[in-house]
């Protein structure tokens, strides 16, 4: 059967149709268009209801060939503007971390102090027997502690997963419960990570105002009311701007979620053991779908590539299903050091330290400013979240770089706010007195122009 072709406005024309019948003849074409510059980068696709009447073909063929175009970098998915021809000059996204060969003082990366990271070679993790396929995907030692530590925040019948960090939790819960086009919830400003996870999986974000207190209620049910098959909320220390829930408003969240318990929420307390403030849940114990998920990242160190997933026993399952024991687990020979480093009394004193080292610091460094006429609140985590008034934080930015300094601007975590917001996120827990003392002169400087 011939199948006719559809240009980007739904009407039938020579030269720049689409044209398939199956998910991966769809995408081809639409490929091969972009390739041949006919389709260029911004141009809509059609509705997905549209191609497919046009095509003659099911809804779920279109959204499949989306969602193809979506993870190959070809197109990209907009709340509003539906499913583009993505851009290859800006196919790179923004990435937490070091900016490579800057020779900038980089006080942006967001990352943990490595002197504050235990030695991964100075424990002996607990022998055991080799792994094979299809065995366990769990360390036993490992899950023992794992479900002390964890029942102990969210005492309920709970299952429990080990992934390679925190974003591949994210995105592996996030890929069980949702297809292509579907809307999550996130914070807004947004943790660049989850950012770059729900856009690149074709999902739409949909952001929810973060205020003082975490997450607003407002906020949340408008995105309910919005259809939002998934939440991401972080609990404490929320990156970028260190806020952490309230008790007040954990219980107006989990009022709102109480008439959606089959949402699934995921709780990404990434700070965890670093953290000064106390770890107030969204999720009722009534609610149906839901995760816990605490990174070992920045106590133990990121390249430990580990994560501790609680969840409900259905999306246990479903997420068992994405880490089978024949395919992508997560070493038993990583679980085994990461739970002797969780037993060991002095990798134990280290991370003690470093929660008082990161507190002590961003305090140090609010005073400074607050001497300085910049008032701020310093939060929770490894980052400060800095105001600067009226200005453009893009221009404050550009004077810190003349000045040898290197930020993040607010609008790098922005979901729906303008790229005009007035803040950075300053990384500075490793500068020492004098530096520290410099930046804040130089930042009060950048602000008054």
């Amino acid at each position: 059967m011939e199948t006719s072709g559809v240009d980007i406005s739904g009407t039938e024309i020579s030269g720049t149709e689409i044209t398939g019948r199956t998910a991966g003849e769809i995408a081809a074409s639409v490929r091969a268009l972009a390739d041949a510059g006919e389709l260029v980068p911004g141009t809509p696709l059609p509705p997905v209801r549209r191609l497919a009447e046009r095509l003659g073909v099911n809804r779920n063929t279109v959204m499949a060939a989306y969602q193809r175009l979506v993870q190959a970098g070809v197109a990209e998915t907009r709340r509003r503007a539906g499913t583009v021809i993505a851009d290859p000059a800006a196919a790179a996204v923004e990435q937490e971390g070091f900016a490579a060969g800057s020779p900038l003082r980089d006080v942006g990366s967001g990352n943990p102090d490595p002197a504050l990271l235990p030695d991964p070679f100075g424990v002996r993790p607990a022998r055991g027997e080799a792994v094979l396929y299809g065995e366990r995907t769990t360390d036993p030692g490992l899950a023992r502690w794992a479900h002390r530590w964890l029942e102990s925040d969210q005492p309920r019948e709970m299952r429990l997963t080990v992934t390679a960090g925190a974003v591949d939790a994210v995105e592996r819960l996030l890929a069980q419960a949702l297809t292509h086009g579907d809307s999550v919830a996130l914070e807004d400003p947004c943790f660049l990570a989850s950012i770059n996870t729900v856009r690149l999986a074709g999902y739409r974000p949909v952001a929810v105002p973060v205020d003082a207190d975490g997450m607003t209620a407002d906020g949340l049910h408008a995105a309910l009311q919005r259809g939002v098959r998934a939440v991401v909320c972080t609990p404490r220390a929320h990156n970028p701007t260190g806020v952490s829930l309230s008790a007040a408003r954990a219980k107006e969240l989990r009022a709102v979620l109480s008439g959606h318990p089959h949402v699934l929420v995921i709780e990404d307390d990434h700070f965890s053991m670093l953290s000064n403030a106390r770890y107030r849940s969204i999720i009722d114990p009534g609610h149906a779908r839901w995760a816990l998920v605490r990174s070992v990242s920045k106590f133990l160190g990121p390249d430990l590539r580990l994560a501790l997933v609680a969840s409900d026993p259905h999306t246990a399952d479903r997420l068992a299903t994405r880490i089978g024991p024949g395919r992508t687990w997560t070493s038993h020979l990583l679980q085994r050091l990461t739970a002797s480093l969780l037993t060991d009394p002095s990798a134990l004193a280290l991370v003690d330290r470093a929660r008082a080292h990161y507190a002590d610091r961003n305090t140090r460094f609010a005073e400074l400013l607050d001497a300085r006429g910049i008032d701020i609140r310093p939060g929770d985590g490894l980052s400060l979240w800095i105001p600067v008034g009226a200005n453009n934080a893009g221009t404050v930015s550009e004077r810190l770089l003349r000045r040898g300094w290197l930020a993040r601007t607010s609008d790098r975590f922005a979901l729906d706010r303008p790229a005009a917001a007035g803040h950075l996120r300053l990384t500075v827990h490793h500068l020492g007195d004098e530096h520290a003392a410099l930046l804040a002169d130089d930042l009060v400087e950048a602000v008054a122009g």
